[in-house]
């Protein structure tokens, strides 16, 4: 809404308010005085035809006459000749009624309605002596009446209300189209008076839409007047100058901003290819924090072809090395899109953390999916190996998840992001594992307590890993299992809690049960192979069911 519709919604109801406040008062005033003239007509009409019917029945009772019926007639007679002689208008009424609203006396004939009847009988019970409004014919009348004890009858003088009221009506018409005209006249004076009050405003609003359009911070506005609206103009000006000066600097700067964004883009185009995508972000976001260790739980993933040196020697150096492309390619867009870090490619075999530089909630579940992936990737990567001739792939993937030390390791020459720590070096003992245990993947006991509530697992061996005495807990997963798979992964799980009970013959019987199920099952034959074993030659007391593992 403009200042200038402001101006007038303000305005125009103060001034209709005191034209409609004059006109109220001036009708309440007419009506009030019109009212107490028109008591005084009827009070002293009323005074005169109750005195003379007070004069016919003293002469009546002075003359021991009334018990005399025709007298009595004759002096209602009279009160009804004296009452139709005071009538001054066509429309005054006076009329006389008894209890039941019979009329007993009119200066005219009278035709009641039956609810007027009723008015009639309410005012004889009432007796009232003061000023009445009823309806008497259908019309609307102001009547005052008094009640005649010898005759029984109550009078009755009316006149029409409209007879009474007519001026007060014309003044109420009069005084509503004063109000009318002069609220069109107050809105035209008002719009006219308001554009010019608003004109300065207007011309600086026309000027910044003008700047705005144009982004000409040269333009300026006319100062008209010495005052409130001169001194905005005024002020406006020095606004725009200090603008214009400011936004010299801001085209300046914007101009070094590109320049820097595109060096900046250029070094993360080149660096990406060596550096994770997260950990160029957090450089740029805070440089001084990449020349710090820190100390992180994570998930460590190693994944390696096997007999990958047999593979290459039957490949031309170009077709290999397309190939590996290819399958890199799969391996690292599988990692990524669990949010994974590629650490680094050692040869054939990838390496790659998740947890950093950027920490996630299910980073330990993200990175089993990853392995999970990886292994469905291999398969479709295969069919087009041998659709191409090509010997297929087979890898195995190890899975850890611990406190590892995460940061930029190197020289001021050559550094690397990477993670380093035992558990990293369990992570890679994991995935060496997985030829022994002929398992695509393998995980950790921390990294299977993460995970266990949310994917189907079977419990493998507890080992140490070469360079350790301590026994880690090993475990294969998978997304969903067939029928069979769950029967014989079920079988598996308890009878390896009975395997680690010394319970060697109830655990042999049940790896039985999963061999005859799946007799080409690696570890159900290897686990019964254990428990005959220790049936015959029991282990020691101290024995905790770990085997000591020579992998790399």
């Amino acid at each position: 809404m403009s200042i200038r519709s402001k101006i007038v919604m303000v305005v125009l109801p103060i001034m209709i308010v005191t034209i409609v406040l004059t006109g109220a008062a001036s009708y309440f005033v007419a009506s009030t005085g019109v009212t107490r003239i028109t008591r005084e007509f009827l009070d002293f009409k009323s005074s005169e035809l109750q005195k003379y019917a007070d004069s016919q029945w003293n002469l009546l009772v002075s003359n021991d006459l009334t018990d005399r019926p025709e007298m009595v007639q004759a002096s209602q007679a009279g009160v009804e000749t004296f009452a139709a002689s005071i009538v001054r208008s066509p429309t005054e009424l006076i009329f006389a009624f008894d209890s039941s609203g019979k009329i007993t006396m009119s200066t005219r004939s009278v035709e009641l309605k039956p609810d007027e009847t009723q008015q009639l009988v309410d005012l004889f019970n009432a007796k009232s002596s003061g000023l009445v409004n009823l309806t008497i014919e259908g019309v609307s009348r102001v009547g005052k009446g008094f009640y005649f004890l010898p005759f029984q009858w109550y009078f009755l003088i009316t006149e029409e209300r409209s007879a009474f009221y007519r001026d007060v009506n014309s003044i109420t018409y009069t005084t509503l189209y004063i109000v009318l005209g002069s609220s069109l006249i107050a809105v035209l004076l008002l719009i006219l008076f308001a554009r010019r009050l608003t004109s300065p405003l207007r011309k600086i609003a026309g000027t910044m839409r003008e700047i705005i359009s144009s982004s000409d911070l040269t333009s300026r506005v006319a100062v008209e007047y010495h005052d409130e609206t001169g001194t905005l103009a005024h002020t406006f000006n020095i606004m725009l100058s200090e603008l214009e000066r400011a936004y010299n600097q801001i085209k300046s700067y914007a101009f070094k901003a590109v320049l820097a964004k595109k060096k900046e883009t250029k070094i993360r185009n080149i660096f990406q290819k060596y550096v994770p995508q997260e950990l160029i972000d957090q450089f740029f976001r805070n440089p001084e924090s990449m020349l710090v260790g820190d100390n992180r739980v994570l998930s460590v993933l190693f994944s390696d072809i096997r007999s990958f040196t047999t593979i290459s020697e039957a490949m031309k150096p170009d077709d290999l090395v397309n190939t590996l492309n290819r399958y890199f390619s799969r391996m690292v867009d599988t990692i990524m899109a669990h949010g994974g870090i590629i650490d680094k490619y050692i040869g054939d075999a990838i390496m790659a953390f998740f947890g950093a530089p950027v920490k996630h909630e299910d980073d330990a579940f993200q990175s089993v999916l990853a392995g999970l992936d990886m292994c469905d990737a291999l398969k479709q990567f295969n069919a087009e190996q041998e659709a191409a001739g090509v010997p297929p792939f087979r890898i195995g993937v190890g899975i850890n998840y611990g406190v590892v030390t995460v940061g930029n390791i190197g020289t001021e020459k050559k550094m690397d992001y990477t993670v380093i720590g035992d558990m990293v070096n369990l992570a890679s003992r994991l995935e060496g594992l997985t030829k022994q245990y002929r398992e695509e993947l393998l995980i950790s006991e921390s990294l299977h307590m993460k995970v266990k509530d949310r994917l189907p697992w079977r419990f493998l061996d507890t080992v140490a890993v070469k360079g350790k005495t301590r026994g880690v807990r090993i475990y294969t997963v998978k997304r969903e299992l067939t029928e069979q798979e769950k029967q014989i992964w079920g079988v598996h799980n308890r009878a390896m809690d009975a395997y680690y009970l010394r319970d060697f013959k109830h655990a042999r019987e049940m790896f039985e049960d999963v061999l005859g199920s799946a007799p080409e099952d690696h570890m159900a034959t290897e686990m019964r192979s254990r428990c005959l074993t220790y049936e015959k030659t029991p282990p020691a007391r101290d024995w905790t069911g770990v085997e000591i593992m020579h992998t790399k």
